[in-house]
């Protein structure tokens, strides 16, 4: 059974109140739907960007805005083209994940690294693990800088892990912790020949979310780590040697904790300082009527933002569902309320905000 090995210290308790402290005041922020959608998106497209960036993505955060808002290409970035997309897709699927009331499964992983390696393809089967070693290598001097666990060893690791997971969710091990060490441990596995990196955060993520740290998707921690790339390898590098058996396996993981934990802090205060700032702009405080909306209506009001009439397909697009999962959406935010129908037509069918909800929020 996988047992982590750390040590809560003040350091490492002071960033966790510091971490709720920010969450609620991050909830109870004046806020409009113009700054929350602005931030929701700058947050998804820097998530996209920096990690991918990570793993040596060519693409600048303007191209990964154009390619996934425009479905713009680039000359002789092909590859580059299919991670950002593929990662958009897992990103997109991740509030499945997280909203899911049942434990998670080696399956769930195994889909969000199809989707990650995908390409941008939503019917995907899930990826098998890998089937040899995998060795990575020091670009400049190809020296060896980590050896995974060998191919047998695998699926018992996982499942060790997933176990993990459910029981510390039980236990109530503090989320961010928890998120910080599937993360870790999920990059140590290494599972794949590649996309471990990308699964990686995104698992903590997935994680984080299902704790109630999603903050409406405002923040992105895949910048902080972007922004002092040596600084990330160095807290994931821990152990006296490159070999999973010879010491990574049994390492003292408390470091890591400390710079995830350190992560998170540094992301909130972020958010919590733009939508300020914004605030003091003389924007009227709409957060009140923004808590009546769930986590899609919220989202769904980027929309709005855009265009006053939308139809199922703007939704299908913007959420990056199914055609029939789009219509059935629209359908059920018209038994609600949140919609009003513009133009019955079925084959033209068209949607408008509530003009009291719209009222509310952007006049």
């Amino acid at each position: 059974m996988f047992k982590p090995i750390f040590s809560i210290d003040h350091q490492i308790t002071q960033l966790l109140i510091r971490i709720e402290l920010l969450k609620k005041e991050i909830q109870d922020l004046p806020i409009t739907p113009t700054v929350l959608a602005s931030l929701r998106e700058s947050a998804r497209l820097n998530t996209i960007h920096y990690s991918t960036y990570i793993e040596g993505n060519r693409l600048t955060l303007d191209q990964v805005q154009d390619l996934i808002q425009v479905g713009s290409t680039f000359p002789n970035r092909k590859r580059d083209e299919k991670e950002v997309l593929g990662y958009y897709a897992a990103l997109e699927k991740i509030k499945t994940f997280a909203s899911l009331s049942n434990s998670l499964t080696q399956k769930d992983i195994q889909c969000l690294h199809a989707l990650v390696m995908g390409g941008g393809k939503l019917n995907i089967k899930p990826t098998p693990y890998r089937d040899g070693q995998n060795v990575i290598y020091e670009s400049s001097s190809k020296k060896i800088v980590y050896l995974p666990p060998e191919a047998k060893d695998l699926k018992q690791l996982m499942s060790d892990l997933i176990k993990w997971i459910n029981q510390a969710e039980q236990d109530n091990v503090p989320c961010p912790l928890r998120a910080a060490i599937v993360h870790y441990q999920f990059a140590t596995i290494h599972p794949y020949y590649d996309g471990n990196g990308r699964t990686a955060r995104l698992l903590a993520t997935i994680i984080l979310h299902r704790g109630g740290y999603n903050l409406k998707g405002l923040y992105s921690l895949e910048e902080y780590y972007a922004k002092n790339l040596q600084a990330y390898y160095n807290a994931l590098s821990v152990g006296p040697s490159h070999n999973y058996y010879f010491g990574r396996v049994q390492a003292d993981i408390t470091s890591w904790l400390y710079y995830f934990c350190s992560g998170m802090v540094d992301s909130f205060e972020k958010v919590k300082n733009y939508a300020l700032i914004e605030y003091h702009k003389g924007f009227e405080d709409k957060s009140k009527f923004l808590r009546e909306l769930d986590a899609q209506q919220e989202a769904a009001l980027a929309l709005f933002k855009k265009r006053k009439v939308i139809t199922s397909k703007d939704v299908q697009i913007f959420f990056n569902l199914s055609a029939r999962t789009a219509r059935a959406m629209c359908l059920k935010w018209l038994r609600d309320g949140f919609l009003v129908l513009k133009d019955p037509a079925k084959k033209s069918r068209k949607y408008e905000l509530n003009s009291q909800i719209s009222k509310k929020l952007f006049e």
